[in-house]
């Protein structure tokens, strides 16, 4: 016991010097008045939902927790020439909630496209000074585009009409009586619509046709049927209108569609091929039984040669493919005559999907060379870190200008030049958007939350995840987004145009760095920074398996992570999700202080107000800094300061030869005050970096500001001489102003040389 006191009474004084210097007299001090607790670490209470049987504390689905279910039954027709979608669908839709529905909202996306819609009309305008004569008369002087759904009927399972009202991008359906609990009703779509050219001005520029020189066409094909919206016991019926930026909340369900394009066509789809001998050669077949054995390299289906063959012949015939899905939010699909396919199995515990991808010539040798690997490997780190992905296959389809998701499919851009050059730009950058659409698979496809209202709760999500696959597949991989360093100028950014991650998608200035850059940017802080890897990913993964097939909520999320890890979060979701607040931690002041023997009388006197003698047994051990009288006395003796040899006498006499190899023997002691200009809530991080050239990192945990926000101090006690301090040297937690992250702060003798050379 004797060895912890003295040690006990050596760290207090050194803090109740520096008390001492701050007191003041009761009499002195004005009263402050009362208020409230606003301290950065208090529990997020008031800004997170109440949980519920639905939505339990622990940020799992509730025992009452419920969602709806869509079947869709659809026949579809591509006509080519004229650039129309014929379809007609059935939707049985099951009531899940405990409650009565009156009526039902379905969605139509495409109504964006129509010529009276609305959302050209919601952004600020500024007149061009210069402009060129084709942009002229695309923006000034063209007719708007004719699109939006054509509806033909909407009919009841008897094929008796029912009344219906369209707003905008909106649907309701009026039912005869309430679809009461557990029940199920069916009926009736039928519709068409113009396609749209993506790449000339679509107000929904994520499906659509790319038009090549000599006629033919390329379809991305999504949101071209109309579709429930969801329902749930967070926002009841989520009938926000589709501007174009918040992108879709879908409900689970199965699918059946038959698809009829000319002949000459290929496609891919969401869901498994029914009738691939039909629609591909008996030797395509073959090569396809292949892809499904290789698990090493993409086995081409369809050839180069082939598709060089079908893109001169515009077939006058037609060919139906048909697929079904099951569990799957939404539907989507890519056909042209122009397509190479290839594909290979991916090797996971559970399963073994397929990796496929779709391209036109255009796409070759980039395509050919890294599609379906990457998409191989973007589905193996993503089950590694969530869930073993459940789906039969994911696809990616090269198509220019785009990057986009939908189950089991996506499109994304990125092509060589015209003389067939790959950049590492392009090649990066296809790499990149393949990796990022792919993985939304599983954010938002399986943990399906809602993208029109929480865009970083998908994108977000995505983004970290994708930035720990890019740098898996390529450790020298370009990533933009991720790392803490590069969120740095939009943290730094004007205040005016920032809002907190928790915003709607559509009241975000800028997109990018707000939905995916900066929350996937917190979500790398905190797994390498603040939780460390192992509590992270177990938390995440936690995350991943509990709403997977669900719909989660930013509270979900929030709380699952700290129920799964046992970390208190709450003060760095207010701070990086609920606010604009920034990270700025400096170094304000430092000093060091040498071992004493002789009290000071200000010392003596404050040991003598707490009623403490110091006595002449057990030695004494002042911790002096050069601005006192002590110091300036040990310089002139030569510092040979008495102290060192009553603790040496001490340890000495106390301790055994084994206990005395493992005590550090320390002769630098410095007292560093830390500032915090910003107002984000980070942990230090230290380097010491020292005389003989080596250097030691100390970490500090985020509470260390619990009781001051904006000042802290720690004592290093160092065997070696320091001669410089540095915060956050890795550029670990996104500090916007590292100026003030050194000490010293300039290349001068420090005040601590000219002392010790005196």
């Amino acid at each position: 016991m004797k060895k912890s006191i003295v040690f006990s009474a050596f760290l207090t004084l050194a803090i109740s010097f520096g008390a001492f210097a701050q007191e003041v007299k009761p009499e002195e001090k004005k009263r402050e008045p009362g208020h409230y607790n606003e301290n950065k670490f208090r529990q997020m209470y008031e800004e997170m939902a109440t949980p519920n049987m639905f939505r339990t504390a622990s940020g799992a689905p509730g025992p009452a927790y419920y969602q709806q279910k869509a079947d869709y039954k659809m026949n579809l027709e591509l006509d080519d020439n004229n650039k129309k979608l014929y379809g007609s669908e059935t939707i049985t839709y099951y009531n899940n909630a405990p409650e009565s529905l009156e009526y039902l909202w379905v969605q139509l996306e495409q109504n964006i496209e129509r010529s009276d819609s609305k959302t050209p009309l919601i952004e600020s305008q500024n007149m061009d000074k210069a402009v060129t004569v084709s942009n002229f008369t695309k923006k000034y002087m063209n007719n708007p585009f004719e699109g939006g759904f054509n509806i033909e009927y909407v009919k009841d399972a008897k094929g008796n009409p029912m009344k219906y009202t369209i707003n905008q991008t909106m649907m309701r359906i009026d039912l005869p009586k309430p679809l009461k609990s557990g029940h199920k009703i069916s009926f009736s779509i039928k519709w068409w619509y113009n396609i749209v050219n993506y790449m000339e001005g679509a107000n929904n520029g994520r499906t659509g046709y790319e038009q090549f020189p000599d006629g033919n066409r390329l379809y991305v094909m999504a949101q071209f049927f109309p579709r429930m919206a969801v329902y749930n016991d967070v926002e009841g019926w989520q009938n926000m209108q589709f501007w174009g930026r918040g992108e879709f909340a879908l409900v689970f369900g199965d699918y059946e569609v038959n698809i009829t394009v000319p002949a000459d066509h290929v496609m891919e789809a969401t869901g498994v091929l029914l009738n691939r001998n039909e629609v591909f050669t008996a030797e395509q077949v073959k090569r396809w039984e292949l892809a499904e054995k290789t698990f090493d390299k993409p086995v081409v289906i369809v050839t180069q040669e082939e598709a060089i063959a079908a893109e001169k012949g515009f077939s006058d015939k037609k060919k139906t493919w048909k697929f079904k899905a099951q569990n799957v939010r939404d539907f989507a699909f890519s056909t042209s005559r122009k397509f190479i396919i290839d594909a290979m199995a991916v090797d996971l515990p559970t399963n073994k999907p397929m990796a496929i991808s779709i391209y036109p010539k255009e796409g070759n040798p980039l395509w050919g060379e890294y599609s379906t690997r990457v998409v191989a490997h973007t589905l193996k780190t993503y089950s590694h870190y969530t869930f073993d992905y459940p789906y039969p296959k994911a696809v990616s389809v090269s198509a220019e200008d785009q990057g986009m998701e939908y189950p089991m499919i996506c499109w994304n851009y990125g092509r060589p030049d015209e003389k067939g050059f790959v950049s590492d730009r392009i090649k990066y950058g296809m790499l990149g958007v393949t990796i990022h659409e792919v993985g939304h698979n599983f954010f938002p496809m399986i943990v399906n939350s809602d993208e029109r209202q929480w865009t970083w709760m998908d994108e977000g999500l995505n983004t970290f995840l994708e930035y720990l696959t890019e740098t898996s597949f390529d450790p020298n991989f370009p990533a933009t987004r991720g790392p803490a360093k590069n969120i740095v100028p939009y943290m730094k950014g004007n205040q005016k145009f920032l809002e907190p991650i928790m915003s709607n998608s559509e009241n975000i200035y800028n997109f990018g760095a707000n939905a995916y850059g900066k929350p996937a940017t917190g979500l790398n802080i905190l797994r390498e920074t603040i939780m460390g890897r192992e509590l992270f990913d177990h938390a995440f993964k936690t995350y991943a398996n509990r709403w997977k097939f669900k719909h989660p909520t930013p509270e979900d999320f929030f709380r699952t992570m700290e129920d799964a890890s046992a970390v208190d979060l709450d003060w760095f979701w207010r701070g990086w999700f609920y606010s604009t607040d920034y990270t700025d931690i400096g170094v304000k002041s430092v000093k060091q202080y040498f071992v004493s023997t002789e009290a000071s009388k200000e010392t003596q006197a404050m040991f003598n107000r707490r009623g403490r003698k110091i006595s002449d047994g057990e030695p004494m051990l002042y911790l002096v800094t050069e601005d006192t009288p002590e110091f300036k006395m040990e310089l002139k003796k030569g510092f040979d300061p008495k102290s060192v040899q009553a603790l040496s006498e001490y340890i000495d006499n106390n301790y055994t030869a084994e206990e005395k190899s493992a005590l550090k023997s320390p002769k630098y002691f410095y007292e560093v005050e830390f500032e915090k200009p910003g107002g984000l809530i980070m942990p230090i991080i230290v380097e010491l970096q020292f005389e003989d050239g080596t250097s030691e990192i100390q970490k500090f945990p985020a509470q260390i500001w619990r009781k001051n926000n904006d000042l802290v101090k720690r004592v290093f006690a160092t065997e070696k001489k320091v001669l410089k301090i540095q915060l956050d040297p890795k550029l670990e937690t996104a500090d916007i102003d590292v100026e003030n992250n050194y000490w010293p702060k300039a290349e001068t003798i420090s005040k601590f040389d000219t002392l010790e050379k005196k």
